[in-house]
């Protein structure tokens, strides 16, 4: 006989599928393509492994993938909100809250907690590991833009203090990756990859 709590982990892990739906509105390097969610917390998960030694404070790089691969999980219920829309980011703790209430909820209690734990972590940005997750998160879309003459900037007509307060948590977390996003920026702005 099938373990209830094996049928619950089974049925969460289906449920994720749907990350592979959700498109968000930065499209892949060199690709007239949107990446998906699936995509997105992928390649930030691989990053935060490869930049994880430009930290400022020692950071447990497990649990900062563990952050990346878990803060998304609500959008499978609450949508993907792009970063710039005003509007949208009226409601989206509230649409959040109750989709990590449903999607952690899916498992048993022990395992719902601890992913719950992990998204209410990064949420906060308090600690050396939310925030250097949240830096990858933030600086992702960020290469994609750049690497896409100016991408979602261009396309929505992002200002460049805008663009600063976004990406704020690297200034925070690390001081070479900041010193990095900083030249970024600013060689977008003089190229016109941002609206002048």
């Amino acid at each position: 006989m099938i373990k209830e709590r094996l049928l619950k982990d089974i049925e969460f892990i289906v449920e994720l599928d749907k990350m592979k739906s959700i498109l968000r509105q930065t499209s892949l390097i060199n690709e007239d393509r949107r990446e998906d969610d699936a995509q997105h917390s992928w390649h930030i998960s691989v990053m935060a492994m490869i930049l994880g030694e430009y930290s400022n404070e020692k950071i447990d790089i497990c649990k900062v993938i563990k952050m990346l691969l878990t803060h998304d999980l609500v959008e499978i219920f609450a949508g993907d909100t792009f970063c710039y829309d005003k509007v949208g980011n009226e409601d989206k703790k509230e649409r959040e809250n109750l989709a990590a209430e449903k999607i952690f909820g899916m498992l048993e209690e022990d395992k719902g907690r601890e992913l719950r734990g992990l998204w209410d972590e990064f949420e906060d940005g308090k600690t050396s590991e939310a925030l250097f997750a949240a830096s990858m998160d933030r600086l992702q879309p960020m290469l994609s833009n750049y690497y896409n003459n100016g991408g979602t900037w261009k396309k929505f007509n992002v200002a460049k203090e805008d663009i600063y307060k976004r990406i704020a948590p690297v200034k925070k977390s690390s001081d070479e990756l900041w010193s990095f996003v900083e030249n970024m920026i600013e060689d977008a702005y003089d190229k016109g990859l941002i609206s002048k």
